[in-house]
């Protein structure tokens, strides 16, 4: 049949996978998902052969259907993307893509996924096919320096932040905005300087080869289109509100120079470079509270973030002036991002972003100086608030699961905290399991590990309120896949006895085994079950105790086998025996 007839074998495929789709059929059980995948694998594999008939079906399903379109953003695909004619990429796939994206904001049920989704797709059509999408970048530019109105569609334009930019694509963005940025009306001028930045970050984490060879080689082109728009955005920049807004933008612009932060070093500048070092003490001050307005400290946190960040990319061994330009705005950064006292806060609805800078800013100290750990510390502080253990555990993930330039150190820097983890694993475990089981949790015996860390300065708060509870079990979440990204972080006793081995280990996996059948949370207990896993790993099981690996081994083994057991005669109706020993047997 696909010999003789492949049109209507595509179509069978294409039809089927419609049917299949959540919004048709409601609640996906575990058949219909896996038969859903099916389909999705069976449409990439056709689509290496009949490509422009899988996207002309999946087009006209995005068409008529507001669901998931992540069956589309499959890297192969983009590898046959050449084989399209542009023109149908824009008449037809491009535009139903970008609908996904901008028509789904915040409260619609699927609105994160289905813009991540888009996305994806977006950047892979990009890859191969980068002149349509900036073709539609260009024009609506275009058509936007002839506009009278103020309320303008801006969305075309922020595709910028969603495709895949290498070194040269950057400098036609670059040049594009150049031509065009004072014809702007304000609103489209703000969007391109939030867009820029985005694509900027898309180009040295996917390109950072580029980016580090920038600082060895510096290329002329892209520094003076960098300059011409640093020069734009600083004449834009009129009151301190639209300072704030392009700050982040001009550190950017001009990271993408290297000769002239060499040169506006220097206590004397040309006229042409004062403005840029007017810059960098003006954002001095402000990140020291000398700014004379909090928008202002904001948007200072917000650029030097991005400059530590961006200076990671680069090999100390270069010798660069961006590194004594971080030396010097550094600690000021750290004491207002890291300040127990005051926490950072831009307002209403920004703690997301505040934590992902926290984020940002934790992993950039670390890589720029693993040793030290001033902030680390104050994270780790039971009496600091939870947003800065949370930013701690997740900054821990991200530097375990994303470290693949050679210079930037790796985790084992910090293994010496290990102990202190492990308290902020139990304790937060405690108040999981008591406000999920309907009997207080099986108390584990207290590994001699902890017994030094239970001051007053480093218990947990007490008393705990709904929103304490839902903070606890996101921070527990991370901490169990902190356990699973590198158990050896979570197993390190540098110099323990045997026996202070055996119980600090023994009460890790304890806690994880309370975590495996909890009903109300779902993915917590499948990362509980997935860490098991890894500890359970031949090589890791020798960390357990390594001067006794195999008695150690045993040992534990037993003592869950009596402690499930125990459990299931406490509470039979809430504790699933099988569940528990599903990694015993």
């Amino acid at each position: 049949m696909a010999a003789h007839k492949p049109v209507e074998w595509v179509q069978a495929v294409i039809t089927r996978f419609d049917e299949q789709l959540p919004i048709k059929v409601g609640h996906q059980n575990t058949h219909t998902k896996i038969s859903t995948e099916h389909n999705k694998e069976c449409l990439i594999n056709i689509s290496k052969y009949k490509f422009s008939l899988v996207i002309s079906g999946l087009t006209n399903i995005l068409k008529n259907v507001n669901n998931m379109v992540s069956c589309l953003s499959s890297p192969q695909q983009s590898k046959d993307c050449l084989r399209l004619d542009e023109t149908m990429l824009v008449k037809q796939l491009l535009p139903e893509i970008c609908h996904f994206i901008h028509t789904y904001r915040e409260g619609h049920q699927h609105a994160a996924e289905l813009r991540a989704s888009a996305s994806a797709v977006l950047f892979s059509l990009s890859c191969n096919n980068f002149n349509a999408v900036f073709s539609r970048i260009s024009t609506r530019l275009q058509e936007l320096t002839v506009c009278s109105e103020d309320n303008v569609d801006v969305h075309d334009i922020e595709l910028m932040q969603y495709i895949n930019v290498d070194c040269s694509k950057l400098k036609r963005l670059l040049q594009e905005t150049v031509l065009k940025f004072r014809a702007l009306k304000k609103p489209a001028q703000l969007a391109v300087i939030n867009s820029l930045e985005k694509a900027f970050w898309n180009w040295v984490e996917n390109y950072p080869d580029e980016f580090t060879m920038l600082y060895q080689r510096p290329q002329a082109d892209m520094a003076e289109a960098a300059e011409k728009l640093f020069d734009l955005v600083d004449s834009f920049a009129e009151s301190a509100k639209r300072k704030a807004a392009v700050w982040p933008l001009q550190i950017i612009l001009l990271i993408l120079c290297p000769e002239i932060l060499h040169t506006i070093s220097k206590d004397t500048v040309e006229e042409s470079k004062a403005n840029k070092k007017l810059f960098l003490d003006n954002l001095r001050k402000a990140l020291a509270g000398q700014g004379g307005s909090k928008q202002l400290m904001e948007s200072a946190a917000i650029a030097c973030v991005k400059l530590c960040k961006a200076s990671t990319y680069i090999n100390w061994e270069d010798h660069s002036t961006i590194f004594l330009l971080v030396q010097s705005i550094v600690m000021d950064l750290k004491a207002l991002l890291f300040n127990p006292a005051k926490s950072f806060w831009r307002g209403t609805g920004s703690q997301n972003a505040d934590v992902e800078l926290m984020m940002d800013c934790f992993v950039s100290c670390f890589r720029i100086n693993p040793h030290n750990n001033q902030h680390f510390k104050v994270c780790l502080a039971s009496s600091s608030p939870s947003t800065f253990h949370f930013v701690l555990v997740n900054s821990l993930h991200r530097i375990i699961t994303n470290s693949h330039l050679d210079w930037w150190p790796k985790i084992d820097a910090v293994y010496c905290y290990s102990g202190e983890l492990r308290f902020m694993f139990s304790d937060t475990l405690n108040r999981v399991v008591q406000g999920a089981s309907t009997h207080a949790p099986l108390r584990m015996t207290p590994s001699l590990t902890f017994k030094g860390k239970m001051s007053t300065s480093l218990k947990f708060k007490e008393k705990a309120t709904d929103l304490d509870t839902r903070s606890y079990k996101c921070l527990l979440l991370a901490l169990v896949k902190l356990i699973h990204a590198d158990p050896k972080l979570m197993l390190h006793n540098p110099v323990k006895q045997t026996p202070e081995m055996q119980s600090s280990t023994a009460e890790l996996i304890t806690g994880l085994v309370q975590l495996v059948p909890l009903t109300n949370t779902t993915q917590l207990s499948q990362e509980a079950m997935e860490a098991l896993l890894v500890l359970h790993q031949p090589e890791t099981i020798e960390l357990w105790n390594p001067d006794a690996p195999i008695e150690t081994f045993w040992d534990i083994r037993y003592s869950l086998v009596t402690y499930i057991i125990f459990e299931e005669l406490l509470d039979p109706n809430t504790v699933d025996i099988e569940e528990h020993l599903w990694f015993v047997s």
